[in-house]
């Protein structure tokens, strides 16, 4: 795939950005080589490869899904700025 003039012109203004002319020549050779790498990419065998989410070996840290009765509220309301009958209190903001 290659872009044209028109094409970089195009992707400028859809991204909002202003491009003189004398900048779209060099923007074009720099999506060009970009597209290149991107179809030098899929020509690669990524067969009985697993995907990633990092390059070094982790493991997610968990807690223990506890179940709790949960009508504890006192300790929930704890740290509220303000509170009324084990409600948390907010300011209004819809008049």
């Amino acid at each position: 795939m290659s872009v044209d003039a028109d094409t970089v012109r195009r992707i400028a203004h859809l991204a909002r950005i202003a491009v003189a002319d004398s900048e779209v020549e060099n923007l074009r050779a720099e999506l060009n080589a970009m597209l290149a790498f991107v179809e030098q990419l899929q020509e690669v065998d990524v067969a009985g490869v697993e995907p990633m989410t990092s390059v070094t070996p982790m493991a997610m840290k968990k807690r223990h899904d506890v179940v709790t009765a949960g009508d504890d509220a006192e300790a929930v309301l704890k740290n509220a700025p303000q509170s009324a009958d084990n409600f948390f209190l907010v300011p209004k903001v819809v008049e």
